[in-house]
């Protein structure tokens, strides 16, 4: 499982200029399943991604498509961690730890 922290680098003009592709781009990974959930930061300053995933490649080459990313606005710090613990409906998404 991943967290993807997103850090606004550009005033939040140029981020809302980019947000109806941004949005596009998020629920694409939300109708592949990569995405469980996500949101704007407070204060405002970027946002957070739950990701799930086995391959940090991937995740990584999926936040470079990101709108935000090709726009030049945001940031990404990508946190990699083993949900060995969850909420009931997150029940699918628990891992072992190795």
């Amino acid at each position: 499982m991943f967290v993807l922290e997103l850090t606004y680098t550009a005033p939040v003009e140029r981020v809302e200029s980019l947000l109806g592709a941004h949005v596009s781009w998020l629920d694409a990974s939300y109708a592949t399943g990569v995405f469980i959930a996500s949101g704007r930061k407070v204060p405002r300053d970027g946002g957070v991604i739950l990701a799930v995933g086995d391959d940090r490649a991937a995740v990584e080459r999926l936040v470079a498509a990101d709108p935000f990313v090709t726009g030049d606005v945001c940031t990404y710090r990508i946190t990699e961690f083993t949900a060995t613990k969850t909420a009931p409906e997150l029940a699918p998404y628990r891992e072992e730890q190795a």
